[in-house]
């Protein structure tokens, strides 16, 4: 378990972290902690939690910076300013879109955090769906094992939904040829302990 002092250091780093949105990332950073939610660190982005439970997540990308409400879907949302990222996919996540710090209304972000928060006190949540199926290890993966026990080691350490999401990745390509380049690119972050999708998640 990271410490609050690594925590501490970890969030300072993404803050300070030059990018044409350091000013509007400080000012949403100010926003958060304005209100009762604690601050952390999780998935290489600022998530704000009660009680343990996750509600917001910070991030930036090339393009925009944003908040992320892990349980936005209950959210009345009058001002339409929510959208889902991944139609189809994403049931809960809403994510609130900025490409600039003039657009941050102060008044109206604390009211869609405070309608968040007592949202997760009040027990509204959609948790997702596990999938309990078997992990299919595809022959590329299993010849990679056999060339090396620390790449098998480090695969069996994983969570059994990180563990499903590489076999999944190699082995639903149709040619030969891009299930080795994935099982190439895949094998580092394997041995790394880290997921496939953990290092995307840094917006």
């Amino acid at each position: 378990m990271i410490s609050d002092s690594k925590i501490a250091t970890k969030l300072n780093d993404y803050f300070e972290k030059p990018s044409a949105w350091k000013n509007g990332m400080s000012r949403l950073r100010e926003i958060m902690n304005r209100t009762e939610m604690e601050e952390n660190y999780k998935w290489n982005f600022p998530v704000y939690t009660v009680n343990g439970k996750n509600i917001i997540g910070l991030g930036r990308t090339k393009n925009y910076m944003g908040i992320w409400f892990f349980q936005g879907v209950f959210l009345k949302d009058e001002a339409k300013v929510l959208i889902n990222a991944q139609e189809g996919k994403t049931k809960a996540l809403r994510q609130w879109r900025f490409t600039s710090e003039e657009e941050i209304d102060e008044s109206l972000l604390l009211s869609y955090l405070e309608e968040a928060i007592q949202n997760q006190k009040d027990g509204k949540e959609i948790r997702p769906e596990r999938n309990t199926s078997e992990v299919r290890i595809p022959s590329e993966l299993m010849a990679a094992f056999a060339k090396a026990d620390q790449v098998k080691i480090a695969f069996e350490a994983l969570s059994v939904s990180k563990q499903r999401e590489y076999a999944d990745h190699i082995g639903s390509a149709k040619q030969e040829t891009t299930r080795l380049r994935r099982l190439e690119k895949c094998i580092p972050m394997i041995k790394e302990g880290v997921g496939l999708h953990d290092k995307y998640k840094n917006c």
